[in-house]
């Protein structure tokens, strides 16, 4: 598949449709809220990060969410122990916020400051880092979760992707992911603290801006981290919208992105965590295998709106080509798989 890359420019036209569809590895199109013609009530904005630490305490990791949905807002923090197989999610929703949660217009500045009840997070932008600060008194019945977290953003590639809906004018969805962020920090959970080192803790940063149709499933995978002491990472998935323009499938090695065409999930049968995934890639340049450690699994149900998730922790083993046709072998790097559908 030929796929087209962006240029600069803003990222809707003046009748608030998608002037381009394509894919960059920065930053190019500009979002403005304002250019946006569909409802205030449809427009989608969220900022997502999960950060997994693989250290000698064993595998653990968060994740925190930040989404401004129009008739429906979401704060979500989620303490995942891979080394006892459980996780915990908790969720404050906040109705109707159309757009008053002040989600910034760009994914390399502005800050987001939330607080519902006595849950708080923020997500601080400090030029070449990004600070988490997450605090909740309640988690998990009172035991508590609060922490604070620095990931270090050197100048590096990510996966930025413009995509239309078939028969939508209206809508379009805007999305960057930055992998490999090294984070160092501690996260303390019912008064036990742990560590994240920079050598061993790696985020990835989800920022999406969009006006989606009503009922979408998706396929996501993600992996950050060393191999042979080289960061790399990788974003692979499909499933909503227009992508014949381009995939989100790429691969980062040492800050620089090398594009994939198709990446297909082979998920077993009947089960999310009970047996191995597989990945591959019609340019066959991208071949894994997926081990799974947890499900994180929820199914919300509120009366027009419906989110099913399962978003699978594990281990990738396998290997990837670069651009100039360089083997990168994979062994046992920490990430994740998930299938969500959503009728929002």
């Amino acid at each position: 598949m030929q796929q087209q890359r962006l240029s600069p420019g803003p990222l809707l036209d003046e009748n608030g449709t998608l002037a381009e569809a394509g894919w960059a590895a920065s930053e190019v199109r500009t979002y403005e809220r304002t250019r946006v013609a569909a409802s205030k009530l449809r427009i989608k904005e969220w900022d997502y990060y999960c950060v997994l630490s693989d250290g000698d305490a064993g595998p653990y990791g968060i994740a925190l969410t930040v989404a401004d949905n129009g008739y429906i807002g979401l704060l979500g923090i989620s303490w995942l122990d891979l080394v006892g197989h459980t996780e915990v999610t908790e969720n404050k929703l906040v109705p109707f916020p159309l757009g008053r949660m002040g989600m910034p217009s760009s994914a390399d500045t502005g800050d987001v400051v939330i607080h519902r009840g006595a849950m708080r997070i923020e997500y601080r932008n400090e030029g070449p880092a990004r600070r988490l600060i997450v605090d909740h008194p309640g988690f998990d019945g009172g035991r508590g979760l609060s922490g604070e977290l620095l990931l270090s953003q050197p100048p590096m590639d990510r996966m930025a992707i413009a995509t239309p809906f078939p028969r939508a004018p209206k809508a379009f969805y805007y999305n960057q992911k930055i992998n490999c962020l090294p984070a160092w920090g501690s996260i303390r959970v019912d008064r036990v603290t742990h560590e994240f080192d920079a050598t061993s803790a790696f985020g990835v940063f989800d920022w999406g801006r969009g006006v989606w149709t009503y009922d979408n499933t998706w396929c996501w995978g993600s992996a950050s981290g060393l191999v042979d002491a080289v960061p790399f990472g990788f974003n692979i998935g499909y499933g909503f919208g227009d992508t014949t323009a381009a995939s989100e499938n790429m691969v980062f090695h040492d800050g620089v992105a090398h594009k994939l065409d198709r990446v297909h999930f082979h998920r077993p049968a009947d089960t999310y965590d009970g047996a191995s995934w597989r990945f591959t890639s019609n340019d066959d340049r991208f071949e894994m295998e997926f081990d799974p450690i947890l499900d994180r699994a929820a199914d919300v149900n509120a009366v027009a709106i419906r989110s099913t998730q399962h978003q699978v922790f594990g281990r990738y083993t396998g290997f990837v080509l670069l651009d100039d046709g360089t083997r990168i072998g994979v062994e046992n790097l920490l990430g994740f798989a998930e299938e969500v559908r959503n009728r929002w």
